[in-house]
Order: structure tokens, then C-alpha cells, then sequence
């Protein structure tokens, strides 16, 4: 068969660092001369890009491939590989278990799924290795997201040690790229049309470290903030312990970086930090988060939390309750533990009921409206620049887009009532009402 005229179709799980594998995976594959499709059915080709994080990811990973599975039978497919997490953990599982897959991928060689595509046969079905990826700018890419607007991972992998988490197993340790190839391809983005880049990795302010380059993401920050056409530059998943006064004064200072921070806290109170194995504690995350406030006093920050952790008793829940409301943090979100194999805290003998948890996370989450919802109101008749996300949205909001603090996805959205814009543009926007997590508004003119 024509190798041009094979249509590869795929779908991505997880978080925006498994969005960029793919992405990748799209580029090279386009770049050969595949075409790409969203229509399943037509695929000749389906490659699934997992996440094995949680028992959440996992269950919905599992759902899709045997859902993708179904088009061997009824659909084009001829080929079906699976990538990404899930593979890197479970790889004789997935084959066992799930025959229709063709060939495992892990996350160390999405170079593998191009080999695979390109040969009949003589290529192993298992292609799982330690983990050692990493791209840089000549990485051919297909955006999957708008077109204004990219996530772009600045490291691979994790060297913390938390007691829940599994993400160094499958990711291996943290490694930074070069802040010269980091820099090239924001560039070639903005070439491109992208406007807002989001910053990623599994620890975005251990940026540099392993390097041995002190104020590593300060650094690369004031090199991005050069670019042309680059408006926002956004930082996701910023660990506490590298989040010194150089990078607080970088966000302060500098205007196209987004006065918004994403700080996964995880807890409150210093007994379950400790079986986290987090190095912070509760009075340091407490002055941390003040001292952001005072220096960047229109700051919007994003956390999250686990509430269920083993031998959280009420008395820690109780802390976490009165330290969310002492912080009312601008965005939250909330997870309950998940006993993930391989893991420390999924061996401790003092496990949460399941629902003990749920009640938890619903008591946070019920706290955590009331809050935003009281803290949105203070935006009323203030200004704003607004992203444009969609022109037509539906009979009632002609418009709507999000604020520099608002992440893609996670955050909430400002409605537009009058004006005109295109997908794509700033524009300024008056704000006229609040709900419990989005904003209406009005656009004027500069």
C-alpha cells in the first residue's frame, strides 16, 4: 500500500505534556507525508496516547483503547499502538489483556510509532524502554490546541520523591532542555500565530537545576519576554520549593508574563506533608503564598490538594479546611488519594474509606465555590484583557475568551455580551457581573 495514502489517526489522553507528545508524534508523522485524521472509522492507523497517573486516567485509557479497538472490526484499522504512560507501566498487561493492540510504546521513543507505521513487519510489539525523551526545536509539531495559542515543555521527567505519586517511574528523572532550544521554538510558534505560551513540565521551577544553573526559569523567562508576538506567557505546575524571590520579581516585573501562578500545594498541615515526602510544610507554604500576594498584588493563584491521604484523620482534614479558607485561593482544585502501585503511601496500612474521601472533596469543593464566587465579585466594573476563544458561543454571548488568569481548560471563561472580535485577538473588556467561576463582561474601546 501507497505509504502516503495512509490515514493515521490519534487519540490523546492526560495532561498537556502528553498533548505535546502527540503533537510531536502528528509533526514527524505529517512530515513524512501520512494524513491525519479525526475520523476514527477511516483510520488505517489508530495510536493512543495514555495516561497512568491515577485510577481515574487509567480506567478512562483502558475505556478508549478497547473503544479504538472496535474499528479493527468494523472500521480501516489495521494498526493499533498504544503509547504514552499506561504502556511505560503496563505494558504485558495491555497485551494480555487487550489483544486487538499491535505494538506497546512507553514514553521514552515516540520515534517508534513512525518505525512502526513505516514496516510490516520485523519490528517487536513491545517497544517499552527506560524513559530518556526529550525533543528539541526541529522536532517537527502539529498543534492540536487553537492556534493561538501552545504548551511548551521546558523538562522531562521528575527527581521529587512524593510518596503518591509515580511519574519518576515513568517518566524517569528530571531534565531540563536547553534554554536555547526552548527559545527557538517559542520563536518558530510565534511564526506560526501563537500568541499565549504556556509553560510546562513536572516541576515547571526546577527549571535549570539539574543544569547547575542558579535562577534557571528567571532566566529563560527574560529571554522569552524578547520574542515578537508572543503576548502571554504563562507558567503551570510550579513546585513551592524552587519558587524563589528572583522568579516572583521576573513575573512581577515583566508584562507578558501572566500574573498567574499554578502551585500545587497537595496539603496543609506538616504530618501529612511528611508521609507526602513534600519538602515544604505548612507555616513556609503559608509565607510563600503571602509573600507572592504582596509582590504581585493582582495575582491569581491555582492549587490543588489531596484530601483521603493515608492516616489523614479529621483533625488534619480540619487544618487543610481552615488553611483554603484563611488563603482563598483564586482557583482550586481538588483529588481524592488513589493507591497508585509502585508507590510508598500505597503500601501504608492507615488507608481512607473511599467515602470518607468523596465526603471530603465535596465539602472542599462546596467551600472552594463560595469562596471564588466572593472573590470574583471584586472584578466587577474593573478592565481586562481578554483572549477570544469563540466568536459565536450561542443566542445569548456572542463571544467568549479568558483573562491572563485563566489557564486553558482548567480555569473559568469570561462572556462577552457586545462587541466584535475575531479567535484569536485581545481585546479589553469591562467587566459587568460574576458567577460562582466565570465573569460576563463588556468590550470597549482602547
Amino acid at each position: 500500500m501507497n505509504r502516503i495514502l495512509r490515514k493515521i489517526g490519534m487519540v490523546s489522553l492526560g495532561c498537556p505534556k502528553n498533548t505535546v507528545d502527540s503533537e510531536l508524534v502528528l509533526g514527524t508523522l505529517a512530515s513524512k507525508g501520512y494524513n491525519i485524521t479525526a475520523d476514527a472509522g477511516g483510520a488505517e492507523v489508530i495510536v493512543v496516547n495514555t495516561c497512568g497517573f491515577i485510577d481515574s486516567a487509567k480506567e478512562e485509557s483502558i475505556d478508549t483503547i478497547l473503544e479504538m479497538a472496535e474499528y479493527k472490526r468494523k472500521g480501516s484499522c489495521q494498526k493499533l499502538i498504544v503509547m504514552g504512560c499506561l504502556s511505560q507501566r503496563y505494558k504485558d498487561e495491555l497485551l494480555k489483556e487487550i489483544p486487538e493492540v499491535d505494538y506497546i510504546v512507553g514514553t521514552g521513543d515516540f520515534k517508534s510509532v513512525v518505525k512502526i507505521i513505516e514496516s510490516d513487519n520485523g519490528i517487536e510489539k513491545v517497544l517499552v524502554r527506560e524513559p530518556a525523551f526529550d525533543y528539541n526545536e526541529d522536532t517537527p509539531r502539529m498543534l492540536t490546541t487553537p492556534r493561538y495559542t501552545a504548551y511548551v515543555k521546558i523538562a522531562e521527567g521528575c527527581s521529587n520523591r512524593c510518596s503518591f505519586c509515580i511519574i519518576p517511574k515513568i517518566r524517569g528523572p528530571f531534565k531540563s532542555r536547553p534554554a536555547d532550544s526552548i527559545v527557538r521554538e517559542v520563536e518558530i510558534l510565534s511564526g506560526h500565530g501563537v500568541k499565549e505560551v504556556n509553560l510546562i513540565s513536572q516541576d515547571t521551577t526546577m527549571y535549570g537545576v539539574d543544569l547547575g544553573i542558579k535562577n534557571g526559569l528567571a532566566g529563560l523567562l527574560k529571554r522569552l519576554v524578547r520574542i515578537d508576538g508572543i503576548k502571554w506567557i504563562r507558567l503551570l505546575y510550579c513546585y513551592p520549593a524552587f519558587l524563589k524571590d528572583e522568579l516572583i520579581n521576573v513575573i512581577r516585573d515583566e508584562e507578558k508574563i501572566c500574573k498567574y501562578i499554578d502551585l500545587p500545594l497537595q496539603h496543609s498541615d506538616d504530618k501529612i506533608l511528611s508521609k507526602m515526602m513534600r519538602q515544604e510544610r505548612g507555616d513556609k507554604i503559608r509565607d510563600l503564598v503571602n509573600k507572592i500576594r504582596k509582590a504581585i498584588p493582582d495575582v491569581a493563584i491555582r492549587t490543588v490538594f489531596i484530601v483521603g491521604f493515608p492516616g489523614e484523620a479529621d483533625t488534619h482534614f480540619g487544618h487543610l479546611v481552615n488553611f483554603i479558607k484563611e488563603m482563598r485561593f483564586e482557583h482550586l482544585g481538588i483529588f481524592t488519594y488513589s493507591p497508585e502501585e509502585g508507590t510508598t503511601a500505597a503500601e501504608m496500612s492507615d488507608q481512607i474509606p473511599d467515602e470518607v474521601k468523596i465526603e471530603r472533596r465535596d465539602i472542599i469543593m462546596k467551600l472552594q465555590q463560595k469562596i471564588s464566587s466572593e472573590n470574583n465579585k471584586r472584578f466587577v466594573g474593573m478592565m481586562r484583557d481578554v483572549l477570544v476563544e469563540d466568536s459565536v458561543f450561542d443566542n445569548e454571548f456572542l463571544i467568549k475568551g479568558r483573562m491572563q488568569t485563566q489557564a486553558p481548560d482548567i480555569d473559568g471563561i469570561v462572556y462577552i455580551e457586545e462587541g466584535d472580535a475575531r479567535v484569536g485577538d485581545i481585546l479589553p473588556v469591562k467587566i459587568t457581573r460574576t458567577m460562582e467561576y466565570d465573569f460576563i463582561g463588556r468590550a470597549v474601546n482602547r
